[in-house]
């Protein structure tokens, strides 16, 4: 099966080696993203509501680029600093996938990239 890499400057470059997304067959592996701000090169500031839609919009972004979306998407992987946000986390990530939402994998995790709040990776059918 042949893989395609996925690249778009509307979502943060990769901050090491590997790729924004794979296509493979007929899926989107998206890789897993933090809150940087694609323009600035930045974390967003602010708390989890506003990190998640900075992770979403990127994860969005990556989607499109690929010929995906969200609304394709059919698997999450949910990485939170603190399972105490989770409440705030789900009530941004609600408003992304309002219906049919994709299955999902919630854990917390002693550390992430930047000491961001969260990380998020996806697979999404084309």
């Amino acid at each position: 099966m042949e893989k395609k890499v996925v690249y778009t400057d509307k979502a943060p470059k990769p901050i090491g080696p590997y790729s924004q997304a794979i296509i493979a067959g007929n899926f989107v592996f998206v890789a897993g993203q933090i809150p940087i701000d694609p323009e600035t090169g930045e974390i967003v500031k602010g708390g989890i509501e506003e990190q998640t839609r900075r992770v979403l919009e990127n994860i969005k972004a990556i989607l499109e680029a690929a010929g995906s979306s969200l609304d394709k998407v059919v698997r999450v992987q949910v990485f939170l600093a603190d399972l105490k946000l989770f409440e705030k986390f789900n009530k941004v990530y609600a408003e992304y996938f309002k219906e049919n939402p994709p299955a999902r994998v919630t854990v917390e995790v002693s550390s992430l990239p930047k000491g961001v709040l969260l990380e998020v990776d996806v697979i999404a059918t084309l």
